[in-house]
């Protein structure tokens, strides 16, 4: 069995029809929001259990993504349709609500499989890319599908990444977040870090 990865390379790049924060239906290109940081996650179907709670707490923070220059894009292999029924469902009845970023329609699973994430030819593993302004994949974690994702880790990545992005010189440790002092990697500058960090 051999493992692949997407990190450090180009981002498959797709043009799609999903629901957009209105309720409209339009069309999405990755490769059209170049200049931004892009938070891609994959969910396997829409009215499911585990996928509302990811969902609605990727938008209950969208603020902060938007604060960094970061959008956040969900994709399933459901229709738009179905995308914008789950949308129009109380939360009481199992629907997520008024979510306010794009929902991609994947019903070919061409973005999925692109992806590497397709289970059984089926649906998308819990699968979360996180895409440099240049539209190079910087992260990704793949869930199997019982195993929800964090979103505050997902943005901890975002705050490293962006700080790596404007202090090149240094990189960021386990655990490193906003506003924590960063590691030189040199062996020196290892062994001051941990000497602080494990005094």
């Amino acid at each position: 069995m051999s493992l692949t990865t997407l990190v450090t390379q180009d981002a498959p790049d797709f043009t799609a029809e999903a629901v957009m924060p209105d309720n409209t239906f339009g069309e999405i290109s990755l490769s059209g929001l170049r200049g931004k940081f892009v938070m891609l996650f994959f969910y396997p179907l829409d009215f499911t259990f585990v996928c509302p709670s990811e969902i609605i707490a990727f938008n209950k923070r969208l603020a902060e993504f938007k604060k960094k220059n970061c959008e956040v894009i969900g994709i399933s292999v459901d229709s738009k349709f179905t995308h914008l029924a789950w949308k129009n469902t109380p939360l009481e009845n199992g629907g997520i609500g008024n979510i306010q970023y794009p929902l991609v329609q994947d019903l070919n699973k061409s973005i999925t499989r692109s992806y590497g994430i397709l289970l059984n030819d089926s649906v998308a593993l819990r699968g979360l890319f996180l895409i440099d302004p240049r539209g190079k994949v910087r992260h990704s974690v793949v869930n199997d599908l019982p195993l929800g994702r964090s979103v505050g880790e997902a943005l901890r990545m975002l705050d490293a990444l962006q700080f790596v992005e404007t202090h090149g010189e240094n990189v960021c440790p386990a655990d490193w977040q906003e506003g924590e002092e960063a590691m030189t990697p040199t062996a020196a500058g290892v062994a001051t870090y941990l000497a602080k960090k494990h005094k």
